[in-house]
């Protein structure tokens, strides 16, 4: 679960209500496409902030207690490739959140002294508001400078504001969140931002029991059905739609041999809407793709590493083998 951001472009709707032109024609281009769709960088308005930190913490969803414990528990393996007490480095994080896993290597390299500054990355304003209220709540002296938007807009403007190498961070599997070209594409992207020797720590959900895979993503308390139907709420409040969250029922399915855990709303009858006057028909049934979550072996993880310009450097594994942070470093 992960997303990016655009600048904001505005036109006016007739009762002056500003509409964002670029979320208007992504979910009208998305639901007019035979296989409809809805782009999963919308999940995250303040609604679906809350709804997130939620399923993070509730009991199915095993992949935020994890990675916590891996940088709970093995933070100075995560950093031991880079000299901490060299020159000073940027830690950057692509779609931070709420940074409580961060907090845990935060606070190892503010205790070690580190010269370093953090760079937290979201789409979200409302998310980097409480993430840099909760590190400076229970961290002193952390410097941290928030970048609100699109990752690679983001990392061109941390290009300019600063030239010292980089540890960049790129957690919670969102990297599963790509179809496998994308994320292949994403990779070479982001290394085009970073220098010979810039570590890349990024989360993987590795493949396991299917039944513990599906049930993270259907979960018994129902927040993932509400996460999805979310979108649909803020299609209806920004774009002035029509939709009627109870025509829709959240739908799971993973693939053990591709790894491939999807999400998808689900028509439950003959149906048009308005979004933005413009007609959308479903048809009974008809599924509405919703967002990918892609489980890997380590081996596709390293493979994934050497084809995109990176060195496979470490595995940090949590203690059930479940989840694991690769370190790459730039080649």
């Amino acid at each position: 679960m992960s997303g990016t951001h655009s600048v904001l472009a505005h036109v006016q709707e007739a009762d002056n209500a500003p509409v964002n032109t670029t979320f208007l024609n992504d979910v009208l281009r998305g639901l007019s496409q035979p296989q409809k769709s809805l782009s999963s960088k919308y999940f995250y308005d303040e609604a679906g902030d809350h709804l997130f930190q939620r399923i993070m913490r509730c009991d199915d969803y095993y992949l935020t207690r994890c990675e916590m414990e891996v940088f709970r528990e093995k933070a100075n393996e995560l950093v031991s490739e880079l000299n901490i007490d060299g020159a000073g480095f940027d830690l950057v994080e692509l779609g931070a959140g709420d940074g409580i896993k961060t907090r845990h290597l935060l606070r190892y390299l503010s205790e070690a002294n580190a010269d370093f500054r953090y760079l937290p990355v979201d789409i979200s304003g409302h998310i980097l508001d409480v993430l840099c209220a909760g590190i400076q709540q229970n961290i002193s002296g952390i410097d941290i400078h928030p970048f609100e938007g699109d990752y690679f807009a983001a990392l061109g403007e941390i290009d300019r504001f600063s030239q010292r190498r980089k540890v960049v961070l790129f957690l919670g599997s969102n990297i599963g969140n790509m179809p496998v070209e994308d994320c292949h594409t994403f990779c070479l992207r982001l290394g085009e931002h970073m220098h010979p020797g810039d570590l890349l720590i990024t989360g993987f959900d590795l493949k396991k029991d299917p039944r513990t895979i599906l049930k993270a993503y259907d979960d018994s308390d129902g927040l993932t059905r509400e996460f999805n139907l979310n979108l649909l709420r803020r299609i209806n409040g920004e774009l002035g739609a029509d939709l009627r969250l109870e025509n829709f029922e959240h739908f799971q399915t993973y693939n053990p041999v591709s790894g491939a855990c999807q999400s998808y709303l689900i028509s439950q009858k003959n149906q048009t809407v308005s979004i933005a006057g413009r007609s959308i028909s479903f048809e009974k049934h008809e599924p509405v793709f919703m967002e990918v979550s892609r489980k890997f072996s380590l081996t596709e993880v390293d493979d994934l590493a050497v084809t995109t310009g990176f060195s496979p450097v470490k595995h940090c594994l949590d203690s059930k083998g479940w989840f694991v942070n690769a370190v790459w470093m730039k080649n």
